[in-house]
């Protein structure tokens, strides 16, 4: 495969899709022509118009830019809300080359959808989470029915510019991931929260309490990253026999916070399904393809 991305369209670049527009112009990784970004407003587009690669259109100045954008790129990044998935498809599908790549980052819109709008072309489900808008993102992919190895092996070094890459098995993969490393953000920063609120607890002011819970969690990770050990083991390098670690982790142990982290992701999973009006079961084993290195 060639080192050089082929020419790629985003249509509609919120933050994520700005995030990752930003982090694949950063990364050096070279593209087939300029990297072409559709908007509906020229505020929207002026935020993305001064990056060095990037071709940023306004749809209320050209308002043939979907068309014109779609039928340049063989990669094409769909970064518009759900609710507007069906009414996009419909318009650009005269557009979509026959060798094109049709990415979604819409959660809640199955594969099929895109099949069924886009016949014959190869779709990809991505599942990017906020961290991507720092290069720290963790992205879930599900090949449609048409996508090759190739496709696969070309939208992940997409999302490898802006973090790592785990390759699931379809819908269902794609909505277990969201609940982990999806919606995992948000769970961090409640338990950043929580802890924050116990520093205040225990005599520290608001700015003190914050620093040592928000060093806490980076350090922590960064540790993590560091040792390459699983967490458990550096759990019990930081526990001492009797210790005051000690007492606390019993605490939390009785708290059943395994059961509270199965819940809550149990019931993110339920809520996917119902967005993508699929009665919501419990989720069956993930199959993991590939990951990043």
């Amino acid at each position: 495969m060639s080192d050089t991305l082929p020419a790629i369209a985003f249509i509609g670049a919120g933050s994520m899709g700005g995030a990752i527009v930003r982090g694949l112009a950063a990364s050096g990784v070279p593209v087939d022509g300029p990297i072409r970004v559709t908007n509906r407003t020229a505020a929207r587009a002026a935020t993305l118009a001064g990056i060095d690669g990037v071709e940023s259109i306004a749809l209320e100045e050209r308002p043939e830019g979907n068309a014109e954008a779609i039928a340049a790129s063989r990669v094409v990044v769909l970064g518009v809300k759900p609710q507007r998935m069906p009414e996009l498809l419909h318009d650009i599908a005269p557009h979509v080359r026959d060798d094109a790549i049709v990415v979604t980052l819409a959660a809640g819109v199955p594969l099929a959808t895109y099949e069924a709008g886009l016949p014959g072309a190869a779709v990809v489900r991505a599942m990017p989470n906020t961290p991507s808008t720092v290069g720290k993102g963790v992205t879930g992919i599900a090949a449609g029915t048409h996508a090759t190895p190739e496709d696969l092996a070309i939208v992940r070094r997409l999302f490898e510019t802006v973090g790592e890459v785990l390759e699931v098995r379809g819908d269902d993969g794609i909505d277990a991931i969201s609940t982990i490393s999806g919606s995992g953000p948000a769970y961090v920063f409640l338990l950043i929260e929580k802890l924050a609120e116990a520093a205040r607890h225990q005599g520290f002011g608001d700015d003190e309490a914050l620093l040592l819970a928000r060093g806490t969690f980076a350090g922590a990770t960064a540790l993590l990253d560091a040792e390459g050990e699983e967490p458990a083991e550096l759990r019990r390098r930081v526990t001492s026999p009797q210790g005051t670690t000690e007492r606390a982790i019993a605490v939390l142990q009785d708290a059943h916070l395994d059961q509270v982290f199965a819940d809550a992701t149990d019931a993110a999973y339920a809520r996917a399904k119902e967005l993508a009006g699929v009665n919501p079961t419990p989720a069956t084993e993930v199959i993991i393809l590939k990951s990043s290195d």
